[in-house]
């Protein structure tokens, strides 16, 4: 994963959970690298912490995405979805090569010998 992809996986988490273990988990990293992450996503504003103490008085952050932090979600998910689309037609492409260089119905009666 791309560190836009981290930004994205944890911006897209935001609001749904409170905890950097349960990001972490949900987008496979360590909470280090979600922690790294969130940090600098506060710093470039997308991103503010609250801290609040919950009910086993301990102290816990709640995170909130930005006006800015809304805008950047939404950039980055659109520049995901072009590249997935980029790369579904590369595969489309790939299989059309492959259905053209090998013919299926002569492969197929090869293989009922």
């Amino acid at each position: 994963m791309h560190q836009e992809e981290i930004e994205l996986g944890v911006l897209s988490l935001l609001g749904k959970v409170t905890s950097q273990r349960i990001i972490a988990n949900e987008i496979g990293y360590s909470v280090g690298k979600v922690n790294y992450v969130l940090k600098k996503l506060i710093e470039k504003g997308l991103v503010k912490a609250d801290r609040f103490v919950n009910s086993k008085s301990k102290v816990q952050y709640k995170y909130l995405l930005t006006p800015t932090g809304i805008k950047e979600k939404i950039a980055l998910t659109d520049k995901f979805i072009e590249i997935k689309k980029e790369e579904y037609d590369k595969l489309q492409k790939q299989k059309k090569e492959y259905e053209e260089m090998y013919d299926l119905s002569n492969l197929n009666k090869c293989m009922s010998k």
